[in-house]
């Protein structure tokens, strides 16, 4: 009887293995994990097709073009303010003030709507482009600093390698993306301006503008603006800050905190 068990348990161990061995031999190969391919940024440099003239007085920090004309956004507490201004003579065509306890930043242009940031105050503004009186303002838990829309959401950045998407109804923030280089995060994101599909940034105190992939948050593309004015413009100017686009006209401008000048360009690709 012992025997016969022993023979039996034999045979279910022998059938086991090869059971097991066939399971294996039937199971998918698994494939190796997929690497993400890195990006690598394209550089490009510039040429000026016009150069305007612009408010010295004016720190920059939105900027946007809407039939003709350019909404800017200026900062400094007590020098805050919201102007419509006339892009080939640089006038002032419209001018509202924000309260000296604010310090103006990204501004943009939805819906009839201009919507302005402000630095450390948590707090926005929403204003009737035509007359410029307020209609609403809005909070947020982050810093201010630039703002700009793809047509359908406003999207945001803080300073931080974070860019986020806010309702403009609600104002609430419904997604974000890191940027990033290389796999590197870019921080100091300023000015922002949606371009054919893509996020062009200032990274603040240089004279560089990435261009930003908004799926993914990589950077796809850097613009070198080094030189654009003169060492002589350089005195009493800060750093460049301020990008609007004609989507129309496919025109391209740039500008800088309390420069002479706003320049219409076109980029060229190096290398």
């Amino acid at each position: 009887m012992r025997i016969k068990l022993t023979l039996m348990l034999a045979i279910l161990c022998a059938l086991a293995l090869v059971l097991s061995g066939t399971s294996r031999a039937l199971s998918p190969v698994q494939s190796p994990r997929a690497v993400p391919t890195p990006v690598t940024a394209k550089n490009y440099g510039y040429t000026v097709v016009v150069a305007y003239p612009h408010d010295t007085k004016a720190f920059t920090e939105g900027l946007v073009y809407d039939n003709g004309v350019l909404y800017e956004s200026t900062g400094m507490r007590g020098q805050s303010s919201v102007r419509k201004v006339d892009l080939k003579t640089g006038k002032v065509l419209k001018y509202r003030t924000v309260a000296a306890r604010y310090f103006g930043e990204g501004l943009t242009l939805l819906n009839n709507r201009l919507f302005q940031l402000t630095w450390q105050e948590n707090t926005g503004f929403v204003y009737d482009k035509n007359s410029f009186r307020p209609t609403r303002t809005f909070s947020y838990t982050t810093e201010g600093w630039g703002l700009t829309t793809d047509g359908h959401a406003l999207i945001m950045s803080d300073g931080s390698a974070t860019i986020r998407y806010l309702d403009p109804n609600s104002l609430a923030v419904t997604r974000a993306i890191t940027v990033t280089d290389a796999g590197q995060p870019v921080t100091q994101l300023n000015e922002l301006e949606y371009i054919e599909g893509e996020i062009f940034s200032n990274v603040w105190q240089t004279d560089r503008i990435a261009r930003i992939d908004p799926k993914t948050g990589h950077v796809v593309g850097w613009i070198d603006l080094s030189g654009l004015l003169l060492p002589t413009e350089r005195i009493g100017a800060d750093v460049l800050n301020g990008i609007a686009y004609d989507a129309k006209g496919k025109r391209l401008f740039v500008t800088g905190k309390y420069w002479p000048k706003l320049f219409e360009i076109k980029l060229v690709p190096k290398g």
